[in-house]
C-alpha cells in the first residue's frame, strides 16, 4: 500500500476501519459511500447516460467508413495513425473530432433525460509517449466537451480507455493483440495520464467521476497488481471532487465487495453485454430480460455505488466489425478467429449494417422490450449508460436513433420489466 499518495484523513480512515476487522458497522460502511462534496449525487439520483464512443478512441464497428479509406491492416488507432503517417492521420482525425459530437449533441442528449456522459479517452491524448505513432488534438475537443456538457446541466465521467501497452488487447484500447499493460513501466504512465486529467479538468464543474481505466482484463493480469494500481489512483484522486470509478476487470459484479474499506467516493463501473459468447446469443427474448433482470439485482447487493456504465440493445453481434476489423458475427457463423469459428444461430440481416427504421417488426419489439428491462434493471441499483451514442450503421447500439424510434422509454423513468 503506497501512503504516500494519499490524504492524512485517508489514512487516518482506512487505519479507523482496519480496527474492526472485516465486521464493519452499517453506519460507517455508509459515511464512507458517501461523499457531500460530489457534484452528482449518487445513491440519491440513478445515473442515466451515454457514452461517446468512437470519439476520442476509434472503433471499426462504430466508424467503419473511417476504416473502409485504409488499407486491410488498419484495425485500431495506433495502426491508423502508423499507416497513415502523421500529416494524413492528423488531418483525417481533425475532421472526425470536430464533427462526430457537436453542441447540439449535448441539447438533444438533455431532451432525453440524459444527466451523464461516459467520454472514452486513451492515455496517448493526455499523455504522449516518444517514438507511438499517435496523433495529437483530443484532448483539446475533450476540454470542448466538458463546457457544451456543462451548458446543459449534464455531468461527465472521463474515462481512461486505453492504456500504455494495452490492459486488454483490444482495438478499443488504441492498440489490438498483447496484453502488456503492468509490463516495464506502462503502470506509471497510466498514472501520469490520470493526473493530468485530474489537473487540468477535475475541478470542472461538469466533471463528476473519472474511471481510471477501462475494462483491464483480470483473467490475463496480476489481480494484487491491479488493485494495487487502483488503490494509488485513488489515493491520488482523493478530495479532487470527482466520484473516482473502476472497473470491475471482468472479476465478476459482486467480486469487490471485499475491497476498498475506507476508500470513499468509489463508483463500481460494471458491463453487461449478452452477445459475446455462443450461450447468450442463443437465448430468446425472455431469457435476454431475465437474465438482465438477475443482474440489475446483483449489482444492487454491493456496498459501494455500482452502474452500468456498457450496455446496449443488442441481441446479436451482427453489427459489422464489432468483433474487430475483417471478423464476422458468432450469431450468423461467420466469426473465426485464431482457428476457432462458430456455429450459425440466425441471420443479421438488419443489424450487419443498418437503420433502426430499417429493423422487422419481431426486432423492433424484441429490442425495445430489451431496453426497457435493461434500465429498469440496472435502476435497481445506482444506473446506467448506455453505449453508445450514436454510430454509422449498427442499429442495435444506437441511442440517438433508438431513442427517435421509439424504442427507449420516454420518459426514461417510465422504464419497466424487472
Amino acid at each position: 500500500m503506497v501512503f504516500s499518495h494519499f490524504s492524512s484523513t485517508a489514512v487516518a480512515a482506512v487505519a479507523l476501519l482496519a480496527s474492526f476487522g472485516s465486521a464493519l458497522p452499517a453506519g460507517i460502511m455508509s459515511k464512507f459511500k458517501r461523499n457531500d462534496n460530489l457534484k452528482f449525487p449518487f445513491g440519491s439520483e440513478k445515473v442515466r447516460g451515454v457514452n461517446l464512443g468512437g470519439w476520442f478512441v476509434l472503433e471499426p464497428w462504430i466508424t467503419p467508413s473511417i476504416f473502409e479509406a485504409t488499407p486491410g491492416n488498419v484495425v485500431d488507432e495506433y495502426t491508423f495513425c502508423q499507416t497513415l503517417g502523421s500529416g494524413e492521420a492528423s488531418n483525417r482525425l481533425q475532421a472526425h473530432w470536430s464533427s462526430w459530437i457537436t453542441e447540439g449533441d449535448f441539447a438533444e442528449m438533455k431532451s432525453y433525460g440524459i444527466n451523464m456522459v461516459r467520454i472514452p479517452i486513451g492515455y496517448w491524448s493526455v499523455s504522449p509517449i516518444n517514438g507511438e505513432p499517435y496523433v495529437q488534438g483530443a484532448y483539446d475537443w475533450l476540454a470542448k466537451s466538458l463546457d457544451w456538457a456543462n451548458g446543459q446541466g449534464i455531468k461527465v465521467m472521463i474515462d481512461l480507455h486505453g492504456a500504455p501497452g494495452s490492459q486488454n488487447g483490444f482495438d478499443n484500447s488504441g492498440r489490438k493483440g498483447a496484453i502488456d499493460w503492468t509490463q516495464d513501466n506502462t503502470i506509471a504512465q497510466t498514472h501520469t495520464a490520470l493526473n493530468k486529467i485530474r489537473d487540468d479538468h477535475a475541478s470542472h464543474p461538469a466533471v463528476a467521476a473519472i474511471e481510471l481505466l477501462n475494462e483491464p482484463m483480470g483473467p490475463s493480469l496480476d489481480m494484487d497488481t491491479v488493485r494495487q494500481f487502483y488503490m494509488d489512483g485513488w489515493g491520488a484522486l482523493d478530495g479532487s471532487g470527482v466520484a473516482i470509478t473502476f472497473h470491475d476487470a471482468f472479476e465478476g459484479v459482486n467480486s469487490w465487495n471485499s475491497w476498498g474499506a475506507g476508500m470513499w467516493a468509489l463508483l463500481l463501473d460494471t458491463h453487461h453485454y449478452q452477445v459475446f459468447d455462443s450461450g447468450s446469443l442463443q437465448m430468446g427474448i425472455n431469457q435476454h430480460i431475465s437474465t438482465a433482470c438477475g443482474f440489475g439485482g446483483a449489482m444492487a447487493t454491493n456496498n459501494k455505488w455500482t452502474i452500468a456504465g456498457e450496455w446496449s440493445g443488442a441481441m446479436t453481434d451482427c453489427a459489422q466489425w464489432l468483433n474487430g476489423r475483417g471478423v464476422g458475427a458468432r450469431y450468423d457463423g461467420t466469426y473465426w478467429v485464431n482457428g476457432q469459428g462458430s456455429q450459425y444461430i440466425g441471420s443479421c440481416d438488419g443489424k450487419y449494417s443498418g437503420t433502426v427504421a430499417g429493423l422487422g417488426d419481431a426486432d423492433y419489439w424484441n429490442i425495445k422490450n430489451f431496453i426497457s428491462a435493461q434500465i429498469s434493471a440496472f435502476e435497481k441499483a445506482d444506473g446506467w449508460i448506455f453505449w453508445c451514442w450514436k454510430n454509422e450503421a449498427a442499429p442495435e447500439w444506437h441511442f440517438k436513433d433508438l431513442v427517435a424510434g421509439g424504442l427507449v422509454p420516454q420518459p426514461l423513468s417510465s422504464a419497466g420489466g424487472c
